[in-house]
């Protein structure tokens, strides 16, 4: 490797770390979480997401917020930065077959069904829409970073979107809470989100919104919204460090009664059975990528098999899952996400109750 290319390398990475947010930048606070005897979650213990929720125990110090469901484990800068520049990708010899997916929606035919949609748009983004009534998950349109490859560009204008009731937004990293996005919307939409965002909506003059925190529930006599927890943290400036926001997984009840349950970007945790046990749910659209490796990603995100763990402990009567086939954040190919759980399905004899859906692709409910 040149020396101008080591040095391109390096910049790309430090980027990729920083804005990403891969790894907290403060020392305090830099760290995956890693309990002893489960690399991925605080078990409840007899405790409940509610008592948990009710206690506010992921209120901390100084405005920031803590994650309960998490324990941990400082990574240095140094074992981050040598698996994203120097480790081997397992992968390697199947990234050449990353596809590049045009997203093209038929939305004359969202827009005329009368019923229950979801369509999947483009990362974590999905919009569903009942009747006249029309919501909007996470919005991503364009590129990421400039030197991030966008595998599922828009082949499509953002202005053909059904009018929006609410914008949803699950926590602040910059594949969720995407401002070029935002600003294409109508800044008179509503939106939604956990607490503490004040300052990026103010700025974007999104001015008619709503902070929840978890449980707290929303609704406009048509939606009913709630926001719940989830293994997870947010940052969007390394400077000043990670959550000082929430993050959380969304509970949405559409006008004619279906529940869709969101989970946002998550680690396995053990409270899917508490959530199952308090809805009915039609149908949960949960993220599966950016799962690899392990070592790194399971404090963060579900793996195929504990997405499908997750699935039949929250007892949905279908799965859908979205965080996949756009930017490649870990070290699995965009594309390897819906393989992978189709492999875990069939073992678990659940393969019918997936929706094998696509960019672009709009599934009625």
């Amino acid at each position: 490797m040149s020396r101008r290319n080591f040095i391109r390398k390096i910049l790309a990475g430090l980027k990729t770390l920083a804005v990403l947010q891969l790894m907290p930048a403060s020392p305090a606070m830099a760290a995956i979480q890693r309990p002893a005897n489960n690399p991925h979650y605080t078990p409840l213990n007899g405790s409940t997401l509610q008592a948990l929720a009710a206690a506010k125990t992921h209120h901390g110090p100084n405005g920031r917020f803590i994650n309960p469901l998490g324990r941990l484990q400082r990574r240095s800068l140094w074992e981050v930065l040598h698996w994203k520049l120097f480790s081997e990708n397992q992968f390697k010899d199947h990234l050449d077959q990353q596809p590049i997916t045009q997203v093209q929606v038929d939305w004359p035919q969202v827009k005329r069904n009368n019923g229950v949609s979801v369509t999947f748009i483009k990362h974590a983004s999905v919009l569903i829409k009942d009747g006249d009534h029309t919501i909007i998950v996470d919005p991503v349109f364009n590129d990421m970073l400039w030197f991030i490859k966008d595998f599922s560009p828009l082949a499509f204008d953002v202005r053909e979107l059904p009018h929006l009731d609410h914008i949803l937004i699950t926590h602040g990293h910059y594949d969720h809470l995407n401002k070029t996005a935002l600003a294409a919307l109508d800044p008179r939409t509503h939106v939604i989100t956990p607490l503490g965002y004040d300052d990026i909506f103010a700025e974007l003059k999104m001015n008619h919104r709503t902070q929840l925190d978890w449980y707290d529930q929303y609704t406009d006599g048509h939606w009913e919204i709630t926001l719940l927890p989830c293994n997870h943290w947010t940052m969007r400036n390394p400077i000043t460090g990670p959550n000082h926001s929430l993050w959380g997984s969304y509970m949405v009840k559409t006008p004619s009664g279906k529940t869709i349950y969101l989970s946002g970007d998550t680690a396995y945790f053990d409270g899917f059975n508490e959530i199952g046990s308090q809805f009915d749910i039609d149908l949960a659209i949960l993220n599966l990528g950016a799962y690899e490796p392990r070592w790194f990603m399971a404090p963060s995100h579900m793996n195929p098999a504990e997405t499908v763990e997750a699935f039949k402990q929250l007892n949905a009567k279908q799965l859908m899952v979205v965080h996949w086939g756009s930017f490649r954040l870990g070290d699995e190919p965009v594309h390897f996400p819906p393989q992978d759980l189709r492999v875990v399905l069939e073992e678990e004899k659940l393969l019918e109750r997936w929706v094998d859906i696509r960019h672009g692709q709009t599934h009625y409910l």
